[in-house]
């Protein structure tokens, strides 16, 4: 464990005091969480520290049992969660070097839809004695793509029924969101679904360990929880999906609903012990990782889109105008900050994407190679393919490999690679799926523009910000320039300012992105030759994107109702290439590498972030 101190000493800034205060911001990721503390004054982080989660993602079994996962679950377990709050909390303090009584609030942000059952005061069905052993009882991750057949029919009936929300989220909800986990659950094991009392984000469930206050915030409920214009679907709606899921939202879900930025409540004496922080300092409402992001780069005027791109991205922005764009995640007014429409689009894998290739299928002397240089497999590939121009390699590909959140928000669809020949290497593939991914954004910015909602500005923000290759080539696919966060750890940065608000030391949330956070504008801008090579590749990719993910050619779900098929007939069979616990991959708002001045804490049993 390594551990260092930032500079602390107090700077210029806000008046009254704020020099002397702190506040703490906490991003539970995919698979750690990550505290920062964070100067009010002037948003300088002064000390972090990161908490590896213990069971990781359980993709392919369950830990307590082993029993094997079907295809497609992605589960955690909370205790993980509690984890972060006791060992990176206190140590991100020490790390700062500060007192603990300067610190007046904490913040949070959380993946979504990353959703849970609990009983009526909190506790989660995982751990209510004789529930453990059940998957239904754990916390289902936002990767958690199993409830697609209910996502399914819940979009066929809003729209068989013309229900006006469904156009609030581009034409169809996800598998990924609260009500479609929530129907798979009754369906698939209702005895857990009558033991739950609540049905939560985890977005609001670490609020409730933190405060001891249930809440539900705006972002989740509007983005997640299909919660418009001030209720939920309607019970007529939701029985005609089952019967006896009518009473859902009024049973498991009902709630106010509090405005980002408010005060929760103050931390309880328990949490205290927990993070060694003041009792009763303010305790923000809980956000998502993506839609924390834009205050920490001061980018949240209208047209500024923010893209968070880690294991996946998502893109958010806020607007003036109220518009209906196909294929989005979602519109929710006061999603981002109060007054502006806020949008959510995304894909659902990115650095994922890079991950796997670079974990089962690059050659073992390309590994060698890196080390022989002191790179990273990563740098390696990026080196090189850089040293290639735009459209070398002959390839095409489809960044489906995790399905497809936006546009097409279908998770039964898969990744493709086109003009592969004898001559191809792994660096041109790599290429190629760093290319697919860049394409996949713009196809997002071109619905977002022809709907009437234009892209002004686009901000980086995301551990993938720092592969200068990646960023050349998003800059040359969308012919445009790419501004980049001043912070490397934006979502805690983004917590902390709202932890900032919701202790009084500034009025709103604009108000504090102001001071405390930023950005450095076009850092990255299109080289003119490359973007007329990638216009060309993009007419190709958007050929494809429409073939294969449009209806012409249903290849991609009849393989995998093949795969399903077969699977279902082998006992004890999961889904090939899954992940064991504890497994690590980059991270959707995932910290990224540690940093001189940083502590890192190990899990106990060593997985990586």
């Amino acid at each position: 464990m390594t551990v260092s101190a930032h500079d602390s000493d107090d700077g210029p800034g806000a008046s009254g005091g704020l020099e002397d205060s702190y506040v703490v911001g906490v991003d539970f990721g995919t698979l750690s969480g990550r505290a920062v503390v964070v100067r009010v004054s002037d948003g300088a982080e002064v000390g972090t520290a990161v908490c590896a989660y213990r069971h990781a993602v359980m993709d392919a079994k369950l830990a307590v049992t082993s029993e094997p996962l079907p295809p497609d679950w992605a589960l955690q377990d909370p205790e993980d969660y509690r984890d972060v709050l006791r060992e990176a909390v206190p140590a991100a303090v020490r790390a700062a070097g500060i007192d603990p009584a300067r610190v007046i609030g904490i913040g949070t942000d959380f993946t979504a839809c990353t959703v849970l059952p609990a009983r009526r005061d909190g506790t989660p069905l995982c751990q209510v004695p004789g529930l453990e052993g059940r998957p239904h009882a754990y916390p289902k991750l936002w990767k958690h793509h199993a409830a697609q057949p209910q996502a399914d029919r819940i979009n066929a009936l809003a729209h068989e029924w013309g229900e006006p929300w469904i156009g609030r989220y581009g034409g169809k909800i996800s598998s990924e969101w609260q009500f479609a986990k929530a129907l798979q659950l009754l369906e698939e094991d209702p005895d857990v679904y009558r033991h739950a009392d609540r049905w939560i984000e985890a977005a609001d469930w670490i609020i409730w360990q933190l405060c001891g206050t249930e809440t539900r915030n705006t972002c989740t409920a509007g983005y997640k929880g299909i919660y418009q214009d001030g209720r939920y679907p309607s019970a007529d709606f939701l029985g005609a999906l089952n019967p006896a899921f009518a009473s859902f939202a009024e049973d498991k879900l009902a709630h106010p609903v509090s405005p980002l930025g408010a005060r929760a409540g103050g931390l309880t004496a328990e949490a205290a012990g927990w993070t060694g922080l003041p009792e009763g300092i303010a305790v923000a409402v809980g956000n998502v990782d993506a839609h924390v992001t834009p205050p920490a780069a001061n980018a949240i005027a209208p047209g500024q889109m923010v893209a968070i791109m880690g294991t996946s991205t998502c893109h958010v922005m806020n607007s003036a105008t109220l518009a209906e764009v196909p294929g989005m995640c979602g519109v929710v007014d006061g999603g981002i900050v109060a007054g502006e429409y806020g949008y959510e689009a995304g894909q659902s894998g990115v650095g994922d994407i890079f991950a796997w290739f670079l974990d089962h299928a690059v050659p073992a002397d390309y590994r060698d190679e890196a080390r022989r240089r002191g790179v990273s497999l990563f740098e390696l590939l990026s080196a090189e393919a850089a040293s290639q121009p735009a459209g070398a390699h002959g390839l095409i590909a489809l960044d489906w490999l995790n399905g497809n959140r936006s546009v097409l928000v279908d998770v039964q669809l898969s990744g493709a690679i086109v003009g592969l020949t004898l001559a191809t290497r792994p660096p041109d593939i790599y290429r190629a799926l760093v290319e697919s991914t860049a394409f996949g954004t713009r196809v997002i910015i071109d619905a977002f523009s022809s709907s009437g909602v234009e892209v002004t500005e686009f901000v980086v923000a995301g551990g993938l910000l720092k592969d200068p290759f990646v960023m050349q080539v998003y800059a040359d696919v969308l012919r445009r320039p790419l501004s980049v966060i001043s912070s490397g750890q934006g979502p805690a940065l983004g917590s902390a300012i709202h932890a900032a608000v919701a202790a009084g030391a500034y009025p709103n949330v604009p108000a504090a992105a102001e001071v405390m956070g930023s950005k450095q504008a076009a850092v990255y801008t299109p080289d003119p030759a490359s973007a007329d090579v990638y216009d060309e590749l993009y007419a190709e990719y958007v050929r494809l994107h429409d073939y294969f993910g449009r209806g012409p050619n249903e290849v991609m779900h009849r393989l995998r109702a093949l795969r399903d098929r077969v699977l279902a007939t082998e006992p004890g069979a999961s889904e090939p290439g899954t992940s064991e616990p504890g497994t690590s991959e980059p991270g959707a708002s995932e910290p990224g590498a540690a940093q001189p001045g940083y502590q890192e804490i190990p899990s106990p049993e060593g997985s990586q972030r």
